[in-house]
């Protein structure tokens, strides 16, 4: 018998395409671990607005490499979990929270998150596109430039998945990912 066989279908309200076939969702192993990949690219290509303001601080940047050692299997999910809280108690710790610099963070914490649950997969990508908005208020072309690099990075195994978790999620981003939101938002969704 199967692991998929074994496992009860997943009736929770997660898209059971980002829950993994242990817990009884359609999410492969290695489907997972390129997301988590995915998602470290996006926090680390914003990492500098954390690191420019707090350079001895290296929770977000642990947070990432514990993302990406998780998907190579050299660490435990439990492992990049605490680096997920690590990188958001880093996130809450900076001098005023609506600041590029606790965007990033935040976007540390969901890529490791990641690793724990594949729908935390678009966290570094929204939380980067509000660091990016933040470091350049008004500035609407870096915005567009991010979302666009998100979507070059993607890996063809992904984009996809990707795509239709930014559409049915669309509402509780804000509408980020389709370039209909302003940024002058709360920072969490």
């Amino acid at each position: 018998m199967s692991e998929r066989e074994a496992t009860a279908p997943y009736q929770g309200r997660r898209n059971p395409r980002l829950v993994t076939v242990r817990r009884g969702g359609l999410l492969d192993d290695e489907t997972h671990r390129v997301l988590a990949l995915w998602a470290a690219d996006c926090a680390h290509h914003v990492l500098g607005h954390f690191t420019s303001a707090l350079p001895a601080d290296d929770r977000p940047a642990r947070a990432i490499e514990l993302a990406r050692r998780w998907a190579h299997g050299a660490v435990t999910m439990s492992a990049a979990r605490e680096a997920a809280y690590a990188a958001h108690a880093a996130a809450r710790d900076t001098t005023g929270a609506a600041n590029a610099a606790s965007d990033a963070a935040r976007a540390a914490g969901h890529a490791a998150a990641t690793g724990h649950m594949a729908d935390h997969e678009l966290g570094p990508a929204f939380y980067a596109l509000q660091a990016v908005a933040k470091a350049h208020p008004g500035g609407t072309a870096a915005v567009e430039h991010e979302r666009q690099w998100q979507i070059q990075q993607l890996p063809p195994g992904i984009v996809d998945l990707v795509l239709d978790d930014m559409r049915l999620r669309a509402a509780k981003f804000r509408g980020v990912f389709d370039g209909a939101a302003p940024f002058n938002y709360p920072s969490s969704p």
